[in-house]
């Protein structure tokens, strides 16, 4: 399994401790973020994770910033994506079981190093449920 993981300096902290628990489990990491707290803008990190994710390089991807909501808006404007702001266990499990989220987005100003932990090895043990859910997944793409 190979996954992508982009920050912002907000994020910094925990995208060490999120990469470490992935090499852990023998997942190869490639690493768009910033590894300082300096202030940068987060689009610069996030776009190649969606990119990989979305041109199949990766399997998933893991994006952290402040909020997680400029990360998530971010990835999301590519049409490949299917980006999951998660703050919860629970919403991680359903982002997976019924949204198929490639993406997993996470607030780090919002949940502790362990909730984050948590939430990336919820991400990666759950299976999409398709059924009904892929009929929907299927009417996200917007046509041009």
């Amino acid at each position: 399994m190979k996954i992508a993981i982009g920050n912002d300096h907000a994020g910094t902290q925990y995208k060490k401790k999120v990469v470490e628990l992935l090499k852990q489990k023998g997942i190869e990491v490639i690493n768009y973020g910033t590894d300082t707290d300096e202030s940068v803008d987060y689009p610069d990190f996030i776009h190649p994770v969606a990119d990989d994710v979305e041109n199949k390089k990766v399997d998933w991807g893991i994006i952290i910033c402040g909020s997680g909501n400029g990360a998530n808006m971010t990835a999301n404007k590519h049409q490949g994506i299917r980006s999951a702001l998660c703050w919860t266990g629970e919403i991680t499990k359903l982002a997976r079981e019924h949204n198929n989220a490639n993406v997993l987005s996470i607030p780090a100003r919002f949940v502790s190093e362990n909730q984050a932990l948590e939430m990336v090895n919820i991400f990666l043990k759950t299976e999409f449920e398709g059924g009904r859910h892929q009929n929907r997944i299927d009417k996200i793409p917007v046509d041009k």
